[in-house]
């Protein structure tokens, strides 16, 4: 059984779907602080927080049958880690030594760990590579490369093996249309273009104009959440095949300007995305592209969906059946 924790969010509700699909046996660990029942579609849920170390113990002494651990339970919003750095080094880091010392005790030595791109900082070279240096530029990416740290020393002291998928930008939503992205504050791109150009919420803020790329604006790499979801499960095989430790980046190695993307959710809605252009924001790089040639050529994995207009696409059919998200309230931990 795999243990998902976080499983009720944006991209943990994907990987859900996918073990489902595949029958997988499976339970979720959340505290619906950020995610949402409605995302979980019948998969069963433990309520708990990682920040309570009972909860973890309760969880993994009712589920005996788990061998192995997705984590996807992290505060993901880069300018807030820089506000309130307490908040994220309790939850991101302080809660993944939770996470690994239950699964010690328990005896479960898999984990698959949602890392980020956020760990390299201000790029050298693109597209970024493992071999990348390590610079973090945020609170957040300082708490994600503390965990990828830690999982090396559980990996060499007690034989806790893992893989660390560094996302790139993940984006779009399940074709289905029932499971997407639903984010209190939203800051992601492609859903804020999304509804401002549904007139949900106001003219969209353009940081910067004058960067060194194709249009002016910022170039990231968008890569399809169902194709994240894809490499989990390929990494779920590799760890229970007795597979060693690995670090991969995920993304579709090919960069879109914040102007592309506009004119592509301009395009699928067909009306333009209202824009105003304001300074750039201290910190951004000009272009962030990975190279995920390192997975592609250890476990043949590819993103099946690198269109922008498919993954623009998706998240507007997510957005068009659901104005409300999944119309429930984020919910605070009962522990």
């Amino acid at each position: 059984m795999v243990l998902v924790v976080g499983g009720a969010g944006y991209i943990g509700s994907h990987i859900l779907w996918l073990l489902r699909e595949a029958s997988a046996a499976h339970i979720v660990f959340d505290n619906l602080e950020n995610g949402h029942r409605g995302a979980l579609h019948g998969s069963p849920n433990f309520q708990g927080d990682l920040r309570n170390p009972a909860d973890l113990d309760r969880c993994f002494a009712e589920h005996p049958e788990i061998d192995s651990v997705i984590n996807f339970a992290a505060y993901i919003a880069v300018g807030e880690s820089e506000r309130e750095p307490a908040k994220y080094w309790k939850n991101n880091t302080a809660g993944m030594l939770n996470l690994l010392e239950a699964m010690q005790k328990a005896k479960v030595g898999r984990l698959v760990f949602s890392s980020t791109a956020a760990i390299y900082g201000e790029p050298l070279y693109v597209p970024l590579d493992e071999k990348h240096p390590k610079k973090p530029t945020s609170c957040y990416g300082d708490t994600k490369l503390a965990v990828e740290t830690m999982l090396a020393n559980f990996d060499r002291s007690v034989g806790i093996k893992s893989v660390c998928l560094r996302y790139f930008n993940a984006a779009g939503a399940h074709p289905s249309g029932e499971i997407g992205e639903d984010h209190n504050p939203e800051e992601h791109l492609v859903p804020l273009a999304v509804a401002a150009a549904l007139g949900r919420r106001p003219s969209l803020k353009v940081f910067g104009t004058d960067w060194d790329t194709i249009d002016g604006t910022c170039v990231r790499d968008y890569v399809h959440v169902l194709d994240l979801a894809s490499a989990h499960l390929l990494a779920l095989k590799h760890l229970r095949g007795r597979g060693e430790s690995r670090q991969y980046n995920l993304g579709n190695g090919v960069g879109f300007s914040v102007r592309q993307v506009l004119d592509t959710v301009g395009h699928v809605l067909g009306t333009p995305v209202p824009t105003e252009v304001a300074p750039r924001r201290a910190g951004d790089p000009a272009k962030l592209i990975a190279s995920s040639e390192a997975i592609r050529e250890a476990w043949g994995w590819t993103p099946n969906r690198p269109e922008l207009e498919e993954i623009v696409r998706d998240a507007y059919n997510w957005h068009r059946l659901h104005p409300a998200g999944y119309g429930d309230r984020p919910c605070s931990n009962i522990g």
